[in-house]
């Protein structure tokens, strides 16, 4: 059985008649690997990354977790999977912008009822991440960098398998961009964590292991930096 992401000709098309966004896609990921996916927009790199971390449906394929099918698993099983699999890091950090630094970073603990004695954990990873003297700050006392680094350290709190990025740098200039960078290096070489990542910067994407570039719903090339 295969141990990391297996995507097995997958397809994802919208409306009728149907526009082909995914187009017969087939790779694999090696648990630990950090793989960036680049590409123009609307070249599908953002469905790609949402049909292989389950929050997409997808036409027809297969993604496969460890030899599990994640689209074949009910929805209630699905969640559950991704709670405790899979950290998610977006464009847009997504905080709650009532509650401090630390309740953000908890928050997904506080759907398992692990929040109290993830506490400590939280408190040490955003030490980690230079952001100790914000977590009594609500996100609106925070820049928009540290904002970033608040949303990965939240994706890190459940100690995920795999992280799924999308466009994390899209939003920060470019010496916030590449504190982000530094950020998944650190996790992805510490943690083991396998990370997927699309990006818009080629320079960005040139980081991780291996990157995938995509067109038209196809991958164009796939190369180990």
């Amino acid at each position: 059985m295969y141990t990391g992401i297996e995507c097995i000709s997958l397809n994802r098309s919208f409306a009728n008649p149907p526009i082909e966004i995914l187009k017969s896609i087939s790779f694999q990921i090696p648990k630990g690997q950090f793989v960036s996916v680049t590409g123009r927009s609307g070249s599908g790199k953002s469905t790609l990354l949402y049909a292989l971390s389950g929050l997409d449906k997808i036409t027809s394929g297969k993604v496969l977790f460890s030899g599990e099918s994640i689209h074949d698993m009910p929805e209630k099983q699905l969640n559950q999977f991704r709670n405790l699999k899979m950290g998610f890091v977006f464009q847009f950090h997504y905080l709650l912008p009532e509650i401090s630094i630390l309740d953000n970073v908890l928050m997904p603990a506080r759907k398992t009822n692990l929040h109290k004695e993830k506490e400590e954990e939280a408190r040490k990873i955003l030490e980690d991440f230079s952001l100790s003297h914000c977590i009594d700050k609500t996100p609106g006392q925070i820049s928009g960098g540290e904002s970033q680094r608040v949303s990965i350290a939240r994706a890190l709190i459940m100690r995920p398998e795999y992280i799924f990025a999308d466009e994390p740098t899209g939003n920060l200039d470019s010496v916030n961009g590449e504190k982000v960078l530094e950020l998944f290096r650190k996790v992805n070489q510490e943690y083991k964590t396998t990370i997927v990542m699309v990006t818009h910067d080629t320079g960005y994407a040139k980081l991780a292991d291996r990157m995938l570039a995509m067109s038209d719903g196809e991958i164009d090339s796939d190369s180990m930096n």
